[in-house]
């Protein structure tokens, strides 16, 4: 995924074409950074779904590759801040990214775990269900992941504030999964092994959506200025209807 040629009117006005390639680069390297990560999280999720263990080994074996895409980019933003000195909107831009990239990480690393518990699940027998709850929250996050990246290529604050929004729905389906397999665990013993494994798949995915909204939050941050952690929902509209 290529960032958005319109969005780098914000970052263009700079005496050096190499500062404005340096900075173009590191967007874009941010972008093949969160779609990495999208295609982990996807295969993680799916992996659970078809109850292949192949497929969720995949994924637990190529987390190395977010970790040093990580070191690189930070690596980056450590150069550009000891050699450029960037200020305003330039500075904003280097600090959401090391956000970004952290919270892209640790996504990349609950996904890693839900890769682990999916080989567990998959040693089972696959209920009638497919699990369907955990499917629809994982498609959720997903989406909320995807949205939140596409957000940050376009610096579009009212798409990033629709991400921040649907964190409390990824909240409901949560606690929704955890009463059902608590329930389930009451009523059958011998099903309690898999549906810890199907809470700490759940939690993962919570955590996952946490993490997309921050880099939500951070894409606000960077098109406003504005830090909004922290602020009611109905706060940060209207600031960002007054701005």
């Amino acid at each position: 995924m290529e960032i958005d040629k319109m969005s780098t009117d914000l970052f263009n006005q700079h005496s050096s074409k190499r500062f404005n390639e340096e900075l173009e680069a590191l967007r874009n390297s941010v972008m093949r950074m969160g779609g990495l990560v999208e295609k982990h999280l996807y295969t993680a999720i799916e992996s659970i779904i078809a109850g292949d263990s192949e497929m969720a080994l995949q994924v637990a074996q190529e987390d190395y590759k977010i970790n040093a895409m990580e070191v690189e980019i930070d690596e980056n933003c450590n150069r550009i801040l000891a050699t450029r000195s960037p200020a305003a909107a330039d500075l904003r831009l280097i600090v959401a990214v090391i956000k970004t990239i952290t919270d892209l990480e640790r996504i990349g690393d609950e996904a890693q775990r839900i890769s682990f518990l999916a080989s567990r699940l998959a040693s089972d027998s696959q209920p009638q269900d497919h699990y369907r709850e955990l499917k629809a929250l994982g498609e959720h996050v997903l989406s909320m992941l995807h949205d939140s990246l596409d957000s940050f290529s376009r610096l579009d604050a009212k798409d990033a504030l629709a991400v921040v929004e649907e964190d409390k729905l990824v909240d409901e389906q949560y606690d929704m999964i955890t009463r059902q397999c608590l329930s389930l665990m009451i009523e059958d013993p011998g099903t309690i092994k898999r549906f810890m494994d199907v809470t700490w798949v759940a939690r993962a995915l919570e955590r996952i959506g946490d993490h997309a909204q921050n880099i939500a939050e951070y894409v606000i941050y960077l098109a406003h200025g504005r830090d909004i952690r922290h602020i009611k929902l109905e706060e940060v509209r209207q600031k960002l209807n007054d701005s």
